[in-house]
């Protein structure tokens, strides 16, 4: 299975013990919880873009609109579709693929340290793990996606073999052995693809010049020096530990009707330092207003973050659309930099204009989450708060 995600708007970037067959209620949820400051764009475009949950889309949202055009919070959907009670404002989630732009930030304050040479090849410092053939790949086109290594298959080829094998561990140094072992997909620096494998390296190049283990790297660089308590790496458990709202997963059920599943409890390993961050909407607002004023990533390294390389997407032949960490859409006639996640029963996402001006974090419950296409209640957050695509 190859972890593959599409840009800010056009398509989702990448992003338990089943509890039987579930469906919608028939009841409508309860109306959103919202309170109001000075207005963004549109904060009735945001209310109504999660009025109506639950519904086939998603069973909760939790949304936070910030900068200094104006702030909106609102909430809507159910903690669980056994109970029905409504969803927690304050409930962790998995945040997926926003966790590499904690990797990125933290790779990037040890370059600022002179502990890691972004030009320097990843061979150098895990030689025994990469074989030689990839002996040209930076550690910056780790980050970027323009690296050429393929990603590790997984065994499956369905959402109901992965989640038959969602309690699996894996190590991430078998990962990165099985992706090496396969014939690079380009030249490094001449394409990019968006792939989970070269953020496991990097949490693997990050282990290896602290001596110190990847989770607590973050913990000291970024999740206490900004006071984000509500952030935690998992590890091999496949729960969220404290308030969190459950994640629903449309797929063939036992009973051979297609329905919903809870998938809440679900090991997140395979992710690790690419994907497997529990967050909440709270935590990554602050990370986000953090990282986009420098106090994150500081002087020229930042930079690194809001650059793209010039090269085409190997798969669509667009520009690259990923810098290190982040990626970048222009909307409503601005530059909007983020990034999104999707783990089974959960998309995330966070964004801002280049300066803060306008920011957006969202914890979606989509019953697709890791469809082809962006969820259509992320779609509505994302334009609602930033406007239409632009050229």
């Amino acid at each position: 299975m190859k972890n593959t995600t599409r840009t800010l708007l056009a398509a989702a970037l990448v992003l338990g013990v089943a509890a039987g067959p579930l469906a919608l209620p028939a009841a409508a949820a309860p109306a959103p919880a919202a309170t109001a400051a000075q207005a963004p764009a549109d904060p009735s475009g945001l209310a109504s873009v999660i009025a109506n949950l639950p519904s086939k889309d998603a069973t909760a949202a939790l949304v936070r609109v910030g900068g200094t055009e104006g702030a909106w919070q609102g909430s809507a959907g159910v903690h669980d579709l056994r109970t029905n009670r409504p969803a927690d404002p304050a409930g962790r989630f998995r945040a997926g693929s926003v966790t590499k732009v904690f990797t990125a930030a933290v790779v990037l304050q040890l370059a600022a340290e002179g502990r890691i040479d972004l030009d320097r090849p990843a061979r150098a410092y895990l030689p025994e793990l990469i074989p030689a053939k990839y002996d040209e790949v930076t550690v910056r086109q780790l980050l970027n996606h323009t690296h050429g290594i393929p990603a590790a298959e997984l065994p499956g080829d369905t959402v109901e073999e992965w989640y038959a094998s969602r309690f699996v561990t894996y190590d991430p140094r078998d990962l990165v052995r099985k992706a090496t072992a396969q014939p690079r997909e380009f030249a490094p620096g001449t394409r990019q693809h968006y792939l989970n494998i070269g953020y496991t390296i990097a949490g693997l190049i990050v282990e290896r010049v602290t001596g110190d283990s990847y989770e607590h790297q973050v913990a000291v660089r970024i999740l206490r020096p900004l006071g984000l308590r509500d952030s935690y790496f998992p590890g091999t458990s496949p729960r969220i530990e404290g308030p969190h709202n459950h994640g629903y997963q449309v797929m063939k059920l036992d009973d051979g009707t297609t329905g919903l599943r809870d998938v809440t409890a679900w090991g997140q390993t395979s992710a690790w330092a690419a994907g497997d961050l529990i967050s909440t909407t709270a935590d990554l607002e602050r990370f986000t207003r953090a990282l986009f004023a420098g106090r994150v990533v500081r002087g020229p390294l930042l930079e690194e973050m809001f650059t793209l390389p010039k090269v085409a997407d190997l798969e669509s032949g667009d520009p690259a659309a990923y810098s290190v960490g982040l990626s970048m859409k222009k909307l409503g006639g601005r530059e909007v930099w983020g990034k999104t996640g999707g783990r089974y029963g959960y998309n995330t996402a966070i964004a801002s204009t280049r300066h803060g001006e306008r920011t957006l974090v969202y914890s979606v419950n989509a019953t697709d989450a890791k469809g082809e296409g962006m969820n259509k209640v992320a779609m509505g957050l994302m334009l609602a708060t930033f406007g239409t695509p632009s050229a």
